[in-house]
């Protein structure tokens, strides 16, 4: 008893004093308390450890992060000295942003903003400087990928997907350069189906060894697997042997089917109906499946070319096709169906198609070069009189009086005279307002001048270079022409009509205002590239093209006021590879024209040849190439299949 007392004393004293220690506060993170609740704590607790009875001590709730309690507030966590860190890292990215390295000024960016959350600065830092990292790496994958560098572009839009996880753009050209599995069909779809009646016989493996009637050995054959036998009434009675062992129902069946010259098809799960095996039989009996084709990707005309194919090889007559669903419904024997269902995979798969890759190369320059010295090349020679030049003289009326005088004209013409040196003084094409050089003496003196043509000396060169690239690419079809037409149409007149012969002056003297200004007629002419291609795609990925091209272009001369047409056209066949670049036609055009025009037998000498006479030269050339490179987009799959048909067909 004294023991049990003494452990009841220590229980009740243990008691009390845990009741009178004070409650031990709950962890939370010097982050998430306040100044004022570690006043409140230093404030409410004295020297000896007991609380004080004026402040009880307030009991502290963790902060979950990111998230408050209601009716609670959560404190900025953020101190002094995080906020100094935050604005210490986000000047150090402001730097490195102004120095030309964001992606360095980001780190620093993000840094900052996780010390201090709360500041807006430092917030709209890093998404702007994220923004612009991720445009810089789009546009370095946009370039990439127009240089069909598909690797390059990968890793920028990786890069840009690093940077801002939820930018869409950035995910759809990354899945547009990773590649691509070859397409070889197109989809066919069972849109409906009819179910067919299973038939349900034991698995059992059983020896027959049987001598009688037809009907007793179907019977007999069909009850040793479960099966209930009926019979058409063309079934005949004949005497028949059957021996074969260790077999299974469809073996059994097919054995039985053969020797009794029958067939059968199922009624339930466990019963079978017996026919004569004729033609009539099973087109009357036989169990017919229904099954509709659902063909997206395929024209009127192809719906129509595959009900004929069907009909024509499987020999089916129920076929219905409904072009505004692209569906073919089939209605025959299941093996039929499947036989069906098989050809129509591979005919939908759509013809084979081509991307031809086309460039044409075109290039022009021409030369001008005149070099040399122009001298006179025609002279005039004239006799000048004694009278003439003293005509040109000051007194040249004093002359006039004394060849009057003399005897040599008389008074009636001395007027005219004068008149007539007057005018040859005053003409500006007259031989005595030219420079000349005179040679001889009295009435045998003559004068010769060049006509106002004096020397020239020419140093010219004109030089011009054309180069004019034109790529198309063109997807096509098999056996079907693709046809491309870049550049733009010229109207080019040619006649007009006016319903009235009339003027605007006529019109105006008559006063009824019939004049009707004349209509043009005129034809488009197409110019730029014309393209015309007819692929055949074969088996061994060989691509036959028939092409026809047209390169026009409006050139700079006119006839009768129509404008002369600069056509370049090729019209043939080639067979290439599968990326392999041919090519189609190449011309080259040369035009080299010298001419030298100076005095003879100087202008050939070469020491005074510039000297004596100038030189001309113009050259012209013009290439064309035309290259062209096929990339085979789809075919269709070859799988060849075998099916067992029914008796008949």
């Amino acid at each position: 008893m004294r023991f049990l007392a003494g452990i009841l004393f220590l229980l009740t004293a243990a008691a009390f004093l845990t009741a009178q220690e004070p409650a031990a506060p709950a962890h939370v993170p010097v982050s998430q308390i306040s100044p004022a609740q570690t006043n409140s704590q230093q404030a409410g607790s004295s020297d000896s450890g007991q609380p004080s009875p004026a402040t009880p001590s307030p009991s502290v709730t963790p902060v979950q992060e990111n998230a408050s309690p209601a009716g609670t507030s959560v404190v900025s966590p953020e101190g002094p000295k995080e906020q100094a860190e935050a604005k210490r890292q986000f000047n150090a990215g402001v730097k490195l942003k102004s120095s030309g390295r964001p992606e360095l000024a980001l780190e620093k960016f993000e840094r900052a903003s996780k010390l201090n959350p709360h500041n807006v600065e430092y917030l709209t830092a890093r998404e702007f400087t994220r923004q612009q990292l991720v445009m810089e790496a789009l546009e370095r994958g946009n370039k990439a990928l127009l240089k069909n560098n598909e690797i390059v572009a990968m890793a920028e839009f990786r890069r840009a997907l690093e940077y801002d996880p939820t930018n869409d753009f950035a995910l759809q050209q990354l899945s547009a350069t990773l590649p691509q599995p070859e397409r070889l069909s197109k989809a066919v779809r069972i849109v409906e189906n009819s179910t067919p009646v299973e038939l349900q016989p034991s698995a059992a493996h059983v020896d027959f060894h049987f001598r009688g009637d037809a009907r007793a050995l179907l019977t007999q054959v069909a009850q040793a697997y479960g099966i209930t036998a009926q019979f058409e009434e063309s079934v005949q009675q004949r005497r028949v042997h059957f021996d074969i062992e260790d077999v299974n129902f469809a073996t059994a069946m097919q054995a039985a089917s053969s020797v009794t010259k029958t067939f059968w098809i199922p009624l339930s799960a466990k019963q079978v109906f017996f026919a004569a095996d004729t033609v009539e039989n099973r087109r009357t009996f036989e169990r017919m499946a229904l099954r509709t084709f659902y063909l997206p990707d395929v024209t009127d005309q192809q719906l129509t070319e595959i009900s004929n194919s069907l009909r024509v090889l499987l020999n089916i007559r129920f076929i219905a096709v409904e072009k505004s669903q692209f569906t073919i419904t089939v209605r025959a024997e299941r093996s039929l169906v499947d036989a069906a269902g098989r050809i129509i995979d591979s005919l939908s798969g759509g013809r084979p198609e081509v991307l031809l890759d086309l460039n044409v190369y075109q290039i022009s320059s021409s030369l001008l070069r005149q070099i040399g010295t122009t001298w006179p090349q025609q002279f005039t020679m004239f006799n000048i009189s004694p009278a003439l030049l003293a005509g040109l003289g000051a007194g040249a009326q004093n002359q006039i009086n004394q060849l009057i005088a003399s005897g040599g004209i008389n008074q009636a013409n001395s007027q005219a005279i004068s008149a007539l040196l007057a005018q040859l003084s005053n003409q500006s094409n007259s031989l005595l307002q030219q420079p000349f050089a005179s040679f001889g003496g009295g009435m045998t003196l003559f004068g010769l001048t060049t006509g106002g043509v004096g020397t020239t000396v020419k140093l010219n060169l004109n030089e011009s270079d054309v180069k004019n690239l034109e790529h198309v690419t063109l997807r096509a079809s098999q056996d079907n022409a693709a046809v491309m037409k870049i550049g733009e149409r010229y109207p080019i007149v040619n006649a007009s009509f006016a319903p009235i012969y009339n003027t605007p002056a006529i019109a105006k003297a008559i006063g009824n205002q019939s004049y009707i200004a004349p209509f043009p007629s005129f034809n488009f002419e197409d110019l730029g590239v014309n393209l015309k291609a007819t692929p055949v795609i074969h088996a061994d990925k060989d691509v036959s093209l028939k092409l026809e091209l047209q390169v026009r272009s409006l050139g700079t001369q006119t006839v009768n006021g129509i404008p002369i047409i600069n056509n370049r056209e090729y019209t043939g066949s080639i067979t290439l590879k599968d990326g392999e670049a041919g090519v189609v036609a190449g011309l080259i055009s040369t035009a080299d024209a010298n001419s030298i025009n100076g005095y003879p037998f100087l202008a050939r000498v070469p020491a005074v040849t510039y000297a004596a006479s100038e030189h001309d030269k113009n050259v012209q050339e013009d290439e064309l190439l035309i290259v062209i490179t096929p990339h085979i987009s789809s075919m269709v799959e070859d799988n060849s299949f075998a099916l067992q048909l029914p008796s008949g067909n």
